[in-house]
Parts: structure tokens; sequence; C-alpha cells
């Protein structure tokens, strides 16, 4: 077991343990609600190696919405419980099962959603051709990504200038890892879900 791999499983296992009762909460909030949906939500996105991988997360759109595959600040699919749930990214704490079945990484590139990679693109390529992770550089830059992806044009918006974005920067943490490194952006990160400007910035 590499050193990362050992990382991942001492923090995830940690992290499972300490978000266990705040999933529970949160599926009594959700019942409480009078929301009878599933609680888990099921996505398919892109992994390491270009392999499809089934990322858990708390389900926080109404059962069966449709529509675009991105998410507005305001959008409509959302339900009150999923705007909280996503402002403090409660909704990906079930991605530590992920990390522990050794799907994904506590920090690596984001899992994308296949519809937005081109595996032609050498960027596109040299991103996804590591681990996925909860957590990542572009995340502390595109925090409010959200509020960026309104309108008509919000998927064009995204594949031309968004996307290419945080892949950049994926591919930079990719030339950069190392366990300090990931040990900084989570800090960071968590510093960025509790709401401190600084730790938004890149590290």
């Amino acid at each position: 077991m590499d050193t990362k791999r050992a990382f991942d499983v001492v923090v995830g296992s940690v992290g499972l343990l300490a978000a266990a009762p705040i999933i529970a909460g949160v599926a009594v909030a959700m019942r409480l609600s009078a929301d009878r949906g599933p609680i888990f939500h099921r996505a398919r996105r892109m992994g390491e190696g270009g392999r499809v991988i089934v990322v858990l997360k708390i389900r926080t759109m109404t059962e069966g919405s449709g529509g675009s595959k991105l998410t507005a600040s305001d959008d409509h699919r959302v339900t009150r419980i999923g705007r909280i749930l996503r402002r403090y990214r409660i909704d990906e704490l079930p991605q530590l099962v992920n990390v522990l079945r050794g799907e994904m990484s506590m920090v690596g590139p984001r899992p994308e959603d296949p519809a937005f990679v081109d595996l032609h693109d050498p960027l596109h390529r040299k991103v996804f051709t590591a681990k996925p992770g909860i957590t990542r550089l572009a995340q502390l830059h595109y925090h409010d990504e959200a509020a960026l992806l309104q309108g008509a044009d919000a998927e064009r918006l995204y594949r031309t200038e968004v996307l290419p974005a945080k892949l950049r920067l994926d591919a930079e943490y990719l030339d950069r890892r190392s366990v300090w490194l990931d040990i900084r952006i989570l800090g960071r990160t968590v510093g960025a879900v509790l709401g401190r400007p600084s730790a938004r910035a890149r590290p």
C-alpha cells in the first residue's frame, strides 16, 4: 500500500465514522420534511483511467428530476434541505465510501460527468489517468461555481471556460501531488466550507 493510499484509508475511515451520525441526521430530517424519496443518489462519473464509476451522494434534488446536468445556484430542482447540504458540502460525505473502496481519493481531480469528458483532448486524458478525489485545488477556486452557471448559455460556459480552467488546476495538482499538499488542500477545503475567505485562496 503506497503512502497516498494509506493516507486515504486512515482519513477516510475516521471521516466516515464522524460522518455517519450526520448522514443519519440528514436522513431523519428528509423524512420529517415529507421527502419520501431515496436518501442517496448514485451518479455515474468518469474515474481513473477513463473508467466510469458510481459516486455516492446524498440526494439534494427532487426525486426524478430531469433537465440540465449542471446545477445553478437558483436551480428549482434543489430541495430546501438540499440547499443546506450543498452549501456545507454535506451531500458529498457518502463519497468516503468510494474512498475506502479504492475508487476515489481524499484529494484529486473531481470525478466528472462523462458527458463533459473528451478523452481525445490531451488535458482530459492526463487528468483522468488519476484517481478522482472528494476535493481538489479547483474546488477552492470555484467554490461558487453554481453562481457562475446561470442562464441559457450555462453549459457552453462550463464546457469552454470553467471546465478547461478546472482541468488545468487538476493537471497542476498531479504534477505537484504529495501527502503534504493533500493535507493543505483538505485544511483549506474545511476552511472554505466554514466560510473563511482566505481558505479559498490557492495553497
